[in-house]
């Protein structure tokens, strides 16, 4: 069946209307998706219009759509209604970034300081596209198969808690889902097993004195600026110093505020970043000595400090199982050169982590690079990607999902990950 003619067209959005009149295959309605969504971005937990759009685009093709959960979020069930079936899910973000798009293309973001830069436009166009691929095969599915659209990957707190507490992964037995990668060409599928990214918390360090001081006299007071100096320094030397060096960590500070004058010290000087971590033990390990530091220089300077954490999501720890299935399913589809083993882990930061704590998954980057036009890297003002990769990404997740269905992959057992892999 090349025809994609939605089985109730009343719901179809206009702008896909258009899209099927001109060439109704799935390649050109996929496309279609995902340049409306470029094209329409919102940021987390403000997806509205995304969510009204994912909601009738899917019912126009005979699916239930269910929610509004984690406010924004969606979900629908496809195959046999029997709960005594094994189900696995698949995570489809929809977020978008509170940034500038400047690329010169037609479809770029048509509303002020918001833009997909981060892929999610292609992640939801992509589980539109299995969820549609599942409904045609519907009667012969040997288990269910969630497809779910989660808000606020981007934003803390961030949706997958929330999507959780809603009942998502009630009776899920797996999870998975992908990332576009821009350092990957189209038609490879980059898979590692265990860490696949770290935790990302924020920090925010504030150090106060009573009244401002002069910079001609920092002995009568405190020097606020000097002191916060003093603990970033000690921040950053604490990463392979308190923690094994074999783990990656970074901290990284981004933010830094004071006085606006030259020649006041500010009654409080600040700055922020991020900690980020592989191993949940230097998470905690390294939050620890932060706040001994803080209170240390404290005691030392006569400043007043306070260090407050924003946590963030823990790393992505993939199942090793999964993994070499996805791998299985990528060279029977596509061929072996199709597989990319990622040699180490990202230090990005990815909340698709916390359903990992509740049930198996694996999260699968997935090449989108075809020249200079789609190399720009993620978050980038001109980043794009390659649309030939998105018909067959869906293709590939949802055989993977069937294929895990028919296998029933996690029936009795526990989550598994590979070791910790090792910089040199």
């Amino acid at each position: 069946m090349s025809s994609w003619i939605p089985s109730d067209p009343s719901y179809l959005p206009d702008v896909l209307r258009d899209v099927l009149e001109e060439d109704a295959s799935l390649a050109s309605l996929l496309i279609g998706i995902r340049r409306h969504l470029h094209r329409n971005p919102e940021v987390g937990m403000k997806e509205h219009a995304t969510s009204r759009f994912i909601r009738q685009t899917l019912t126009a093709y005979g699916l239930n759509v269910r929610g509004p959960i984690a406010g924004t979020g969606l979900f629908v069930d496809i195959g046999p209604k029997d709960p005594t079936r094994p189900m696995v899910a698949y995570r489809a973000d929809i977020d978008a970034l509170p940034t500038q798009d400047q690329k010169d293309a037609p479809y770029r973001s048509q509303r002020q300081g918001v833009a997909h830069l981060c892929g999610h436009d292609a992640h939801t166009t992509m589980g539109i596209g299995v969820a549609l691929m599942l409904r045609r095969r519907e009667d012969d599915l040997p288990g269910r198969v969630r497809v779910f659209f989660q808000p606020n990957e981007e934003g803390l707190p961030s949706g997958a808690p929330l999507m959780i507490d809603g009942g998502v992964l009630d009776g899920v037995g797996a999870v998975y889902a992908v990332h576009v990668d821009p350092h990957l060409s189209v038609g490879r599928y980059g898979l590692i097993a265990g860490a696949a990214t770290s935790s990302s918390d924020r920090f925010d360090v504030y150090v106060r004195q009573d009244g401002s001081g002069h910079s001609a006299r920092p002995h009568e007071g405190v020097d606020t600026v000097w002191v916060a100096h003093q603990l970033m320094n000690a921040y950053y030397q604490l990463a392979g110093r308190v923690t094994d060096t074999r783990n990656p960590s970074v901290l990284t500070v981004c933010r830094q505020g004071g006085s606006e004058a030259h020649n006041v010290i500010p009654e409080c000087a600040s700055f922020g970043g991020t900690l980020r971590t592989t191993q949940p033990d230097d998470r905690a390990t390294l939050r620890d000595h932060m706040h001994s530091l803080a209170t240390l220089w404290e005691t030392q300077s006569g400043a007043e400090i306070e260090l407050d954490f924003e946590d963030g999501s823990p790393p992505v720890m993939n199942d090793a199982m999964l993994i070499e299935h996805a791998a299985d399913t990528i060279t029977d589809l596509f061929g072996p050169q199709a597989v990319y083993r990622i040699p180490q882990n990202s230090m990005g930061g990815e909340d698709f982590a916390h359903y990992l704590k509740h049930v198996p998954g694996a999260f699968l980057r997935v090449g989108t690079a075809s020249g200079p036009q789609t190399e720009y890297p993620l978050h980038h003002q001109r980043f794009d990607l390659d649309e030939s990769a998105l018909r067959p990404t869906a293709e590939l997740m949802q055989s993977i999902l069937v294929r895990h269905l028919e296998r029933d992959l996690t029936k009795n057992r526990a989550p598994t990950q590979a070791p910790q892999a090792r910089t040199a």
